[in-house]
């Protein structure tokens, strides 16, 4: 990979969005608040588990890529728990939630394998590695949707939180190769590779669905403004026929793409959508341009 991958210093100014950024859509802003709860510890896990692995890279420009990487889910990481202190401030305490998704990363997936399972500290990384490829192949197809979710505009949203969702799509889509490469050059060869890169997205689709519900679920009701609030799947459903949200349906047609063995993420997205939006995104360029790389946008 030729394109330099770069981590851009960001930083967002919350105080004057509201609890629903998406005007009248309780429901579209808490399936996309999802992401909140679960990327502050994904991302610090892939960026953990990557630490692990650096000493069997040896190609040095993935080497260059992998360290891109980890410089800009790092910075995802902490600018999306910055949003869970925003909500919290609007009397929506996630913590119960993201204490169970921390658990999830840090105990479950973590350096040894959970319950003493006899399972080999190599398997068990390149398992790990083979999670975090299938994991970033959805959000490749996410920051591909919301690079082109004009409806979002039209309905009124929030601009600072949608400039932090498209900055971070793009950047999705700008490392979108990165973790398959890193599995592929690590994940040993033939068919053994195949199968763990397959049983990766066997526990990470599943997973990420159940999250993804039961994250939404919990959000409406304990939302503050809303009384008996619930996430139905038809009101997900009206809102993705609205442009509101990504259906189950794009979702769900991503995962055969990725089993083809002739697979690669380069053909996930449009690299240059992604570059262009990361040359006017406010958040970016105040990041580029700031004397400490890291002006508020607001």
């Amino acid at each position: 990979m030729s394109y330099a991958i770069r981590p851009r210093r960001v930083t967002f100014d919350w105080k004057r969005t509201p609890l629903h950024w998406i005007p009248d859509e309780p429901t579209a802003t808490h399936v996309i608040n999802v992401l909140h709860l679960l990327l502050p510890a994904g991302e610090r896990w892939f960026v953990k588990v990557f630490k692990e692995a650096l000493p069997l890279v040896t190609d040095e420009q993935l080497l260059k890529d992998i360290r891109g990487f980890m410089g800009q889910e790092a910075t995802h990481s902490v600018q999306h728990a910055y949003v869970l202190e925003h909500l919290a401030e609007q009397d929506l305490d996630t913590g119960p939630y993201t204490r169970q998704v921390e658990y999830m990363f840090d105990v479950l997936l973590g350096e040894k394998p959970p319950w003493g399972l006899p399972v080999p500290r190599r398997e068990w990384l390149r398992f790990r590695l083979s999670v975090i490829a299938a994991i970033e192949h959805f959000t490749a197809v996410l920051g591909d949707w919301i690079l082109d979710a004009g409806a979002l505009d039209r309905a009124g949203t929030d601009e600072v939180m949608l400039d932090l969702l498209r900055w971070h799509g793009a950047e999705e889509v700008e490392h979108r190769a990165v973790a398959f490469d890193m599995y592929q050059h690590t994940g040993g060869r033939g068919a053994v590779r195949y199968l763990r890169r397959a049983e990766g997205m066997a526990l990470a689709w599943p997973t990420l669905f159940y999250l993804w519900v039961s994250g939404a679920r919990y959000l409406l009701r304990r939302d503050p403004r809303l009384a008996g609030g619930r996430y139905r799947f038809r009101d997900h459903r009206a809102a993705a026929h609205r442009g509101l949200l990504p259906s189950w349906a794009l979702l769900n047609a991503a995962m055969p793409r990725y089993l083809r063995r002739s697979y690669h993420p380069s053909q996930e997205g449009s690299l240059r959508k992604a570059v262009d939006y990361l040359a006017t995104s406010p958040a970016a360029r105040a990041a580029a341009t700031g004397p400490t790389g890291g002006a508020v946008a607001s």
